[in-house]
């Protein structure tokens, strides 16, 4: 039987509690093997303007991630050059593991975006999409995705930047270790 991964990608600037919880549902309602948090090197389609480094932004997912033996941290989208296309980086990851069966994980408001994608047609052949809803964003598509409710979490990254930068707490957005982090190193405050 191959093994049945989950991937779920993004920017993680920063990882929270949403990301986790997400990543948890899906695999225990597929009954994944184990998770891989993809953190994109250059996002196509959004600017990054933060000054959070690419290994801040590692660190912040392994500090996420470490009591978790199921959650991986992947790093295949910093080894390329150029944006970070999904297309381009599953090509990669089913010539490296062609024994596995990988499970993309979105949420709503990307499953919307899902027209936009690069080369969509041809990503939807080489992988599973699993979509999970997000607050105000619908999951209905002409794409075959397995949807996924898990409890709704309106929670992202950019919410906790702005908390930041405004002295509030982010207790309970994200794990201790990346609050504490992100109050060591100074990030997310003035740009």
């Amino acid at each position: 039987m191959k093994k049945r991964v989950g991937i779920v990608g993004g920017t993680f600037d920063p990882p929270h509690l949403g990301h986790l919880i997400m990543a948890n549902e899906v695999k225990q309602a597929l009954h994944l093997d184990e998770i891989r948090f993809m953190p994109n090197k250059i996002p196509p389609h959004k600017v990054r303007n933060s000054r959070v480094t690419n290994d801040d932004r590692k660190k912040m997912i392994s500090l996420s991630i470490n009591d978790q033996p199921y959650f991986l941290l992947d790093l295949i989208e910093f080894e390329r050059e150029g944006p970070s296309y999904t297309f381009d980086t599953i090509s990669l990851l089913k010539k490296r593991e062609p024994d596995i069966d990988f499970y993309f994980i979105i949420g709503a408001d990307m499953i919307e975006y899902l027209p936009n994608w690069y080369r969509v047609e041809e990503l939807i052949q080489m992988i599973k999409f699993v979509g999970v809803n997000r607050p105000g964003h619908s999951h209905q598509t002409k794409y075959p995705i397995q949807f996924i409710e898990i409890p709704d979490i309106n929670l992202s990254s950019t919410l906790i930047r702005t908390k930041v930068k405004n002295k509030q707490s982010i207790k309970y957005l994200v794990v201790d270790e990346v609050m504490n982090y992100i109050k060591e190193h100074n990030l997310y405050g003035e740009e």
